[in-house]
């Protein structure tokens, strides 16, 4: 059975059938190859992922997330974001990554932050004197960090997967999101002195900037609720969803004011086919977990590498190989739903925390999210600045360099992971 659903899986893939359309044929040939079970199993198993009250976060975040990211916060995150590290040499590179932070804090989106802040910023770059490769490899490995800031849909879609709390999972994610950008900013300088990037922006004066923190404060201060009402047990991840929701109408209507009925629509219909697409992939995945399951795949994996590997080391390399390769192929929410269900029972024959087990998955898949062939970010950022893919793909060499850089810290110093 797990012969037919590997082999029909990837070959599906390789002939560029939709992630979750692969899952489901692969799940259903899987169960016809064997003839003892029916393949009724296969709605009822996607129907079953469905029923789930955790995951009702998905789509309001998804939502809060697209209230708070169009109209006037959006510009005024974007202008903090410049005020804050515009003036320094490579400085409009780095706006990119501090956007990223910020905008991370609201969206939890890595796609949609990609494309909110590459529309704009991207343009602007190229007119400045940066080159359009430089300017799409930064956007791409920058909107990462999206989804290590709370709140996070990859952390959300991993909590379904191995019943770790949400909050602290959330508050694992901050120090390696704030480390990435770190050395992302780095990146930028570095490059900029080295290959003379423009220097455009004067520092504004203290009055300007605290001036346009104070107009981007509300979208700054969301992830820092989001992560309170979760420490002091205020509500539940789901409820914090849709006080999400609650917090991003109150300040688009009465703070900002240019909330209208017609965006209010299309956010809802934005944030629908997001999550549509998601829950398509969860409800497929829950499939071919329950075969896996069936089949005790997860348990033969978790045999065979401790006792081929044997040493912790050794099997935590292997599982950051895996991951990183999977990155590469298949999409962030499709790899977390099938490797989770392989990994966590292998981290816990290891005495790997579950908690650090996601940091550690996410910064690998964040890293296929800008790696050749199925990068996503990578596309959206090459189509917008123009360029082809290989270009853009040699100037991410440092920041492949920052990313594995800090998963390998994540991976083998445990004190790195931030408890409740």
């Amino acid at each position: 059975m797990s012969l037919v659903l590997s082999l029909v899986f990837f070959g599906l893939l390789v002939l560029s059938v939709p992630v979750a359309h692969t899952l489901v044929i692969a799940s259903g040939a899987s169960l016809w190859a064997d003839g003892a079970l029916p393949l009724l199993l296969v709605v009822q198993q996607m129907f079953a992922q469905t029923q789930s009250f955790p995951l009702l976060a998905l789509p309001f975040f998804v939502l809060a997330g697209e209230l708070m990211m169009t109209g006037k916060l959006g510009q005024g995150l974007i202008g903090f974001a410049s005020a804050t590290v515009g003036h320094y040499r490579g400085g409009l590179a780095s706006t990119t990554v501090v956007g990223s932070v910020v905008f991370g804090g609201v969206s939890g989106s890595a796609v949609s932050d990609a494309s909110a802040l590459g529309s704009v910023l991207i343009p602007w770059q190229k007119r400045e004197g940066y080159p359009a490769g430089f300017a799409a490899a930064n956007n791409a490995a920058a909107a990462t960090i999206a989804i290590l800031i709370p709140p996070s849909i990859p952390m959300i879609l991993y909590a379904l997967v191995s019943n770790v709390s949400v909050g602290a999972l959330f508050v694992a994610g901050v120090l390696p999101g704030l480390m990435l950008a770190a050395g992302f900013l780095l990146v930028c300088n570095v490059s900029a002195r080295l290959r003379g990037f423009p220097v455009t922006h004067q520092r504004l004066a203290r009055g300007e900037v605290w001036g346009l923190a104070l107009r981007a404060l509300p979208a700054l201060a969301m992830p820092v609720l989001i992560l309170a009402c979760l420490r002091f047990g205020v509500a539940t991840p789901t409820e914090v969803s849709v006080m999400a929701v609650l917090y991003a109408l109150v300040v688009a209507t009465f703070i900002y004011r240019d909330m209208t009925i017609a965006r209010f629509l299309g956010a809802l219909v934005n944030s629908g086919r997001a999550t549509g697409v998601v829950m398509l992939v969860i409800m497929a995945s829950a499939a071919v977990g329950w075969i896996m399951t069936f089949v005790q795949a997860p348990q033969a994996f978790a045999a065979w590498a401790t006792g081929t590997l044997q040493q912790p080391w050794l099997i935590l390399l292997a599982m950051n190989a895996i991951m990183l390769g999977a990155g590469m192929f298949i999409d962030l929410p499709a790899a977390i739903l099938l490797l989770g269900p392989i990994f966590v029972p292998l981290a816990q024959s290891i005495g790997l925390d579950l908690v650090q087990l996601g940091v550690i998955m996410v910064l690998n898949l964040a890293i296929g999210l800008y790696t050749p062939p199925v990068g996503t970010t990578l596309f959206i950022s090459t189509t917008i600045a123009r360029v082809p893919i290989l270009r853009a793909t040699v100037e991410l060499l440092p920041f492949y360099a920052v990313g594995l850089t800090v998963l390998l810290l994540f991976s083998y110093f445990p004190g790195l992971t931030m408890r409740f």
